[in-house]
């Protein structure tokens, strides 16, 4: 029996494995959404399979993607990040990732929560689409540009209307799944 997954998975059993289990799932926890936008942003320019292969060193080099400890990150910890060959090694992403910390602790402080934040964007439920293939999912949408340009208001960097779209997809914010897509969610579409 053939399985049949969205036409940007590889073979590779980590990415399957992402697509299959994580991929489009609801996520609503403050700290996992905050790695995963941070995530989204390391990816600009370059590929989620580059970034997904690189995601334990992540952790391992952000100190678990905890915000109360990368908002405190000096030249030193920089310095040490820029030399570490099992990250991206960008110096305006890794700022971008201290800086984000910063306004997290700010978003949560003033909103409640950073979920419920992000949430509110797309009315506090899962958009289902019904694309029949790959090449009619948008790169963007009326709610990632919202999104983008309030947390950029707020001071958040490498968070542009494309990488917020991509992490509404990833947060499952937003089910992009095609419809032949053994991930598919059943039911009545929502979005498109």
């Amino acid at each position: 029996m053939t399985i049949t997954r969205c036409a940007w998975v590889n073979e590779d059993p980590v990415y399957i494995a992402y697509h299959d289990e994580e991929w489009g799932k609801p996520l609503h926890d403050d700290l996992k959404l905050f790695e995963l936008l941070m995530l989204e942003g390391m990816q600009a320019g370059l590929s989620w399979y580059t970034v997904l292969k690189k995601r334990k060193q992540f952790r391992a080099a952000f100190d678990g993607f905890d915000p109360q400890k990368i908002a405190l990150y000096d030249e030193e910890k920089v310095a040490g990040l820029m030399n570490n060959e099992g990250i991206i090694r960008n110096r305006l992403k890794i700022n971008a990732i201290i800086r984000n910390a910063e306004i997290y602790l700010q978003i949560c402080r003033e909103e409640g929560s950073f979920a419920g934040y992000l949430w509110s964007f797309i009315g506090g439920s899962t958009v289902v689409n019904n694309w029949k293939s790959r090449a009619e999912v948008p790169a963007t949408t009326v709610q990632s540009d919202t999104m983008s340009k309030a947390l950029k208001r707020k001071g958040m960097k490498f968070v542009g209307s494309t990488i917020c779209y991509a992490f509404m997809q990833s947060s499952g914010m937003v089910d992009d799944h095609v419809a032949d897509c053994i991930c598919r969610t059943r039911g009545t579409a929502k979005g498109n």
